[in-house]
């Protein structure tokens, strides 16, 4: 009997930055073999009511022929079809003129574009020269294809101050009234980002919530509702729940291109690997997914948030997490990385 409904995004292509914030984690860059999409679909395809296919984990369009992509990824999935939201390829659309053009056409009117400050911080951070100049390129044309740009800004103690200047680049470029002449809004927002995946390695330059500077405490996203990790280890530390991630009708996967599977919780690493496409039977695989059966969530289940703090918590830190959640899974990630 076929239950849930099932999300797949298959890294097809690659990714053609190295992004030091990246919550999945760096993986190589290759080419899955031609047929692969319909092959993970049909892998499926059995034990689930639908599925939407979508042709990449990290940067979308990431390939020439992203138009008959896209109309093959709605032509693959099953009783679905797979929706654009706000992301789009900086790369691709400095490099593709007729880019914008595809976006305009199925229905984008916000792309989401990621900085961390001016030129040599943002290029840094991205892992590539060239990535700040790319993102300012793409804003405008965006801005002249009537498509509104979302800022999106990752601070740490590295950048806080350089943030300032980004936010008077946009000022600069009189980005929000531009974009209410065709009747969409300009977004600058700034946060801290999770603490999973490549992000983890920059936990030591996670800035600590008083050190946010006044000019940008209005940009931050939901500023009020963070909290110091000293606070959250004070607030979690009779917590005697479990932090599980746990699907209910709805389950996304992500496919790596050595056609490993993982959930859509946290970073791709082995200890979150759910099985593998070519070497496990797909009622072994799908079992595993249903019933939430891998070594990362059997720690998960079987430690209370209580000892997570105890054995990882900082209470005399003062590093901004975002929510609860995002801390509890800095720290489950902890203990896993400690047991793997």
């Amino acid at each position: 009997m076929k239950t849930n409904n099932l999300t797949i995004s298959a890294d097809i292509y690659g990714c053609p930055n190295r992004c030091k914030h990246c919550w999945l984690g760096h993986m190589p860059n290759r080419k899955m073999p031609d047929g692969s999409d319909e092959m993970i679909v049909n892998y499926f395809k059995p034990h689930f009511h639908s599925i939407t296919f979508y042709s990449w984990v990290r940067e979308p369009d990431y390939c020439e022929n992203y138009v008959e992509r896209w109309q093959r990824d709605i032509q693959i999935s099953v009783n679905a079809k797979p929706q654009r939201f706000e992301l789009a390829s900086f790369w691709r659309l400095v490099r593709d003129k007729n880019y914008v053009r595809f976006l305009k056409s199925v229905g984008v009117n916000k792309v989401q574009l990621t900085f961390f400050g001016t030129e040599e911080i943002t290029d840094w951070y991205i892992g590539r020269k060239g990535a700040y100049q790319e993102l300012l390129r793409a804003t405008e044309i965006l801005i002249k294809n009537k498509i509104a740009p979302r800022w999106q800004v990752f601070i740490s103690t590295k950048n806080a101050t350089d943030i300032i200047k980004l936010l008077s680049k946009s000022k600069e470029l009189n980005l929000s009234e531009r974009c209410k002449d065709f009747g969409e809004k300009f977004s600058f927002f700034i946060h801290s980002g999770s603490c999973d995946g490549e992000n983890r390695k920059l936990y030591p330059f996670r800035i600590n919530r008083e050190d946010i500077l006044a000019e940008l405490i209005p940009y931050y996203n939901n500023f009020s509702e963070t909290k110091t990790e000293a606070e959250l280890c004070e607030f979690l530390a009779k917590d005697s729940t479990c932090f599980a991630y746990h699907n209910e009708n709805e389950i996304t996967l992500n496919i790596a291109n050595s056609f490993d599977v993982y959930f859509n919780f946290t970073h791709m690493r082995p200890e979150w690997k759910i099985g593998n496409i070519l070497t496990d039977k797909s009622s072994e695989l799908v079992r595993r997914i249903i019933n939430e059966d891998i070594p990362a969530l059997r720690v998960a289940k079987n430690t209370p948030v209580s000892k997570l703090v105890k054995q990882f918590g900082d209470p005399q830190s003062h590093k901004i997490f975002d929510c609860v959640d995002d801390y509890k899974a800095y720290l489950l990630n902890e203990m896993i990385r400690s047991q793997f």
